[in-house]
């Protein structure tokens, strides 16, 4: 039962638009923030790249929205923890060189962020590419963890932070503490009688109760039973579609444990695809499989289910996940941190690739260079294509945000 009631709780049909405005408001504190909430102007910037030639790489699971929010620390179900691509609702068999330009273009709008100047963006394209293509070494295939004096400093602070959190913490900063409610207000919101009920039936069903309970520390027969369900108010890429926080009691008396699930309609992926590639037609069915080519810890936590006739997948939130947030750099920071993101999705492409393939893109990636810089030619020229047209796209976003505003 929820803690807090609402006075004016949205509709399901107001909730689109609610949304929106927030999607618009975060888009407007920073180019970067429109950069990440913007994924559409990438993709059609994509479809007409012939003209920059961009390579066609082997196909291959790829991320599809690779930018650097979307990479963080990931637990697994047996307690490791490892930095990951954290959001697939984009992923596709496609071109691995899409999630390189995707990654490059998050990167150098960071480092304007940070002020810093144009030549250390082509450095860290640089250090971008060197360590996207360590992870394709033999002695890297397969690797998972990152030894933690490998980590730049930025990242391992983040590591330090996730491996302290507990329940109280993830409950604390998502639900305002650990009593076994959601409460109602500005981040969730009512569900209506028949999606509550279909909540309930979800996860009455045994692959969702083998969800709740995949963690080592739990009794694979437990009982699991929902406490609470709201709608959640987060996020910008599902407008409109559902997104829902459960909460869940799994076991019973002095062993019961209780734990936050994720439900979110998958959507239509917007990122280009392989058309021969034979990829699920049931789109949580493609997040899910994509999420376990990319990053195996937070792809054996999800499953694809049916919500009221919609497709979604679920997964656990654990205090231990997290966003990379890079809100500012230095100079030295930024190569190092360029380097290691890239090797994290590296690392990701490359377990799925054969040798014969692996050969064939590291051969692309080393051509079309120039003595002034040691980074694929299509790729700064991309980069810089999009910083322009995204800088552009920004200004002009906060143009319309402040006369809708104003109006």
């Amino acid at each position: 039962m929820n803690a807090i009631m609402t006075p004016n709780p949205p509709k399901p049909a107001e909730r689109g638009t609610i949304l929106s405005a927030r999607r618009n408001l975060k888009m407007a504190t920073s180019a970067h923030a429109y950069v990440r909430g913007n994924t559409v102007q990438f993709y059609e910037w994509l479809q007409a790249a012939k003209k920059l030639t961009v390579p066609e790489g082997p196909e291959t699971w790829i991320c599809g929205d690779c930018h650097v929010g979307n990479l963080g620390p990931v637990a697994s179900t047996d307690g490791k923890l490892a930095i990951q691509i954290r959001d697939l609702d984009q992923t596709v068999i496609g071109n691995p060189a899409h999630d390189v330009i995707r990654l490059g273009l998050s990167l150098a709008m960071a480092a304007r962020g940070s002020d810093l100047p144009g030549v250390t963006t082509a450095r860290m394209l640089e250090h971008m590419v060197e360590g996207y293509e360590s992870a394709f070494a033999p002695k890297a295939r397969g690797e998972t963890l990152d030894a933690h004096g490998d980590m730049p400093q930025t990242v391992q602070r983040v590591m330090r932070r996730a491996a302290k959190r507990s329940w109280r913490h993830l409950a604390d900063e998502r639900i305002e503490g650990v009593a076994p409610v959601i409460p109602l207000g500005k981040r969730f919101w009512p569900l209506t009688k028949k999606e509550r009920a279909a909540v309930d039936a979800l996860f009455a069903q045994e692959d969702l109760r083998k969800l709740a309970t995949s963690l080592r520390s739990r009794d694979d027969s437990a009982p699991v039973r929902v406490m609470d369900a709201a709608y959640w108010r987060k996020g910008c890429s599902s407008l409109g579609g559902l997104r829902l926080a459960v909460l869940v009691a799994i076991d019973e008396g002095r062993d019961e444990r209780h734990a936050l699930m994720d439900i979110k309609q998958a959507i239509n992926a917007a990122a280009p695809h392989s058309a021969s590639a034979a990829m699920p037609a049931d789109n949580a069915e493609r997040v899910v499989t994509g999420a376990r080519h990319l990053s195996p810890f937070i792809g054996s936590r999800m499953r694809a289910a049916r919500l009221l006739d919609r497709t979604v997948f679920v997964r656990e939130l654990l205090p231990q996940d997290l966003k990379l947030e890079i809100d500012h750099l230095t100079q030295d920071e930024a190569t190092e941190v360029a380097a290691f993101l890239a090797r994290v999705v590296g690392r990701g492409h490359a377990r799925q690739l054969s040798a014969t393939d692996t050969k064939a893109w590291l051969k692309e990636l080393g051509r079309n260079r120039s003595k002034s810089l040691d980074a694929p030619s299509w790729l700064w020229k991309s980069v810089v294509e999009l910083v322009s047209a995204h800088e552009a796209g920004y200004l002009e976003h906060c143009r319309r945000y402040a006369m809708d505003g104003a109006a």
